[in-house]
């Protein structure tokens, strides 16, 4: 994992240096984080700063951009008052996190326990068959059980040792310069809250199911810990438009990405490893197939309109790593991807 550090360091180095001529000495001075500018949206004369961190601790994870109490009226829990407020506790735990600090453990209510027992066990049976080779053989190191709900702060300690990543808890949904300025620093933003008990195969949005069983087996691979590192590279410094676009290439791999092995398409997005309903859609082959590419224009995104009608395809992680890096290196601030 040596060369993401070194792409890492060249990112931040590369993006600050282009940001000094034009700060001024007390804007330089105050700034505890580098800087760089980008066009206003309202005047290119204007320039707006835009912070890049330096490391973790200036990834601000406050920034909640929803799904917290205030529920949407198509939400299955908006009308469980309980279960609003057991998330605004679970959220606050993750408010009051620093990091370094221990992940303070959730104690999970037996309702919680038997919906994330419901979700592993049908997702389990989809697995063999569905998923990339990667994602099942770094599955086993995390010894999900059917009648326990994973602590984040024991799963940080098995992707550190398998690929240097760490977690860290967070109340919802980031903003998402912030949600992908923390990937360059190998550290992946976890909610803990569960999904509601009536609908234990569906969530509107990122809860404990989605992100450990979805996504943390793929961050042991160290190949596609480091793709997944690019793009947040890539987020240093970027501008608002470039943000956007950062934003779409990590929906169609990290979240909905798919791989050819062998012959055959199998699911490493998150997206499509923690919907069973998800998995079975994308396994019948009715979806198109396009190849990834992260220069190209993407599609917009969308979560509610049913299932996945596109899916974006790697030859292989190794592949899917070196386009990434390419596009990376192609960010300068101010300079807006397509």
């Amino acid at each position: 994992m040596a060369s993401g550090r070194r792409h890492l360091r060249r990112a931040v180095v590369l993006v600050a240096a282009s940001a000094q001529p034009s700060l001024d000495a007390s804007s330089s001075s105050a700034s505890s984080s580098s800087t760089a500018t980008a066009p206003s949206k309202a005047s290119s004369s204007v320039p707006s700063i835009i912070k890049i961190p330096r490391s973790i601790h200036e990834v601000d994870n406050g920034k909640i951009l929803g799904f917290g109490a205030e529920l949407s009226e198509d939400h299955p829990g908006f009308h469980d008052e309980a279960y609003k407020q057991r998330r605004v506790m679970i959220a606050n735990i993750a408010r009051q996190h620093e990091v370094g600090e221990f992940i303070p453990r959730i104690d999970y209510t037996p309702e919680e326990v038997a919906v994330w027992g419901t979700a592993l066990s049908k997702l389990k049976a989809l697995f063999p068959s569905h998923a990339c080779a990667e994602f099942n053989a770094a599955l086993p190191k995390f010894n999900f059980r059917e009648d326990e709900v994973p602590q984040l702060q024991d799963i940080s300690e098995v992707l550190q040792q398998s690929s240097g990543w760490q977690v860290r808890p967070v109340a919802g949904l980031m903003h998402p310069r912030d949600f992908l300025n923390g990937l360059a620093f190998k550290y992946f933003h976890s909610t803990q809250y569960m999904r509601h008990a009536s609908k234990p195969h569906y969530t509107p949005e990122p809860d404990v199911v989605h992100e450990l069983i979805g996504h943390v087996p793929m961050l042991a691979n160290p190949t596609f810990a480091e793709m997944v590192q690019a793009i947040g590279v890539a987020s240093l410094g970027a501008d608002e438009k470039q943000i956007w676009h950062l934003t779409k290439v990590y929906w169609y791999t990290v979240e909905f990405g798919v791989v050819r092995e062998a012959g055959e398409i199998k699911a490493f997005g998150s997206g499509i490893l923690s919907s069973f309903g998800e998995l079975e859609h994308m396994g019948q082959g009715r979806a198109e197939l396009a190849p990834f590419d992260p220069f190209s224009t993407q599609p917009k995104m969308s979560y509610k309109d049913g299932y996945q009608r596109r899916y974006f395809v790697l030859d292989s992680f190794q592949t899917g790593l070196d386009q990434l890096r390419q596009f990376a290196a192609s960010i300068k601030p101010g300079v807006s991807a397509r």
